[in-house]
């Protein structure tokens, strides 16, 4: 990302999120009925914050290098961030403040063999690892058979959100919550964007879906950013039916980079059921996609 992306990115993410909050949501009071901004003017923002108005417009043009804790802090408080978007901000500080000078780290493309180990040993749950960009890097037989229509395409490495933005018709099919998926994997990315801006496989996705999926446009014109840690997963498999399963997603700290996402179901559930019955067919499978080629030897 060059200084001139980067002041760019900053500038955006700081003017959407002040023009979601109005000036009651504030408390602030809002003289006249004619404003001209959508949102907090920047004098608000400042005053909310306890800067100046200079320092906070020198902020929103890029200027974050060198900002403290403590004001950075008072920022996010002022624009009422949640934990993802301060998460988002402080690195956005950080790159800024370290451009030009900082490592590129590369997304990691494999996992070591315990890593795989494990994942076989959740017999039960599919279970599957992927990179900050969502790139598939590697799977259990369930979560293979699961993800089927994902691993259909050819290409390879696997990845979710080009599934979603470029599939768009297979992905409205498999995922039964598509709309919140699509927000969900633009935000995501986003929040990897700024931790990671010299990812050049990144940037390259970003591009690319940015070409080729006026949706994935307008998502990622929204700079919204967004943890995801847990919660409910409905998904319509074209052997099994509808799951609607919960999954948990866990960072794995002997593989920084990496998340781990495990998907199960309550005891006695119709997506208990339907796991069972996804188990059963994949043991009757010699052939399924994997994440390392659409179809296996044989």
């Amino acid at each position: 990302m060059s200084k001139t992306d980067l002041n760019a990115e900053i500038r955006d993410f700081l003017s959407t999120r002040r023009a979601r909050i109005t000036p009651e949501q504030a408390g602030l009071p809002a003289y006249g009925g004619n404003r001209r901004v959508k949102g907090l003017r920047r004098e608000e923002v400042a005053m909310l914050a306890g800067v100046s108005v200079d320092y906070y417009v020198r902020m929103e043009r890029g200027g974050l290098a060198g900002a403290s804790e403590s004001v950075l802090n008072a920022l996010a408080e002022a624009l009422r961030l949640d934990e993802a978007e301060r998460d988002h901000l402080f690195a956005l500080a950080r790159e800024s403040g370290a451009h030009g000078t900082q490592r590129r780290r590369a997304a990691p493309t494999a996992v070591r063999p315990a890593v795989q180990q494990v994942l076989d040993a959740m017999t039960d749950a599919p279970a599957w690892v992927r990179n900050g960009r969502h790139d598939i890097v590697a799977m259990n037989p369930l979560a293979r058979a699961l993800y089927s229509p994902v691993l259909a395409a050819p290409r390879r490495p696997a990845n979710t959100t080009r599934f979603v933005y470029l599939e768009p018709d297979a992905a409205r099919e498999f995922f039964v919550d598509y709309d919140r998926i699509a927000n969900d994997a633009a935000a995501m990315l986003r929040l990897e964007a700024g931790k990671n801006p010299g990812d050049k496989a990144l940037i390259e996705l970003v591009g690319e879906l940015s070409t080729r999926s006026d949706l994935f446009r307008r998502r990622w014109a929204q700079h919204d950013v967004k943890f995801h840690r847990s919660g409910r997963k409905r998904l319509r498999h074209p052997v099994v039916g509808q799951l609607d399963l919960d999954f948990e997603s866990m960072e794995l700290p002997s593989a920084p980079g990496l998340t781990m996402n495990v998907y199960t179901a309550a005891a006695g559930t119709p997506a208990a059921d339907g796991l069972k019955l996804l188990a059963s067919w994949v043991a009757t499978q010699g052939n399924l996609p994997t994440e390392t080629a659409a179809t296996s030897a044989g």
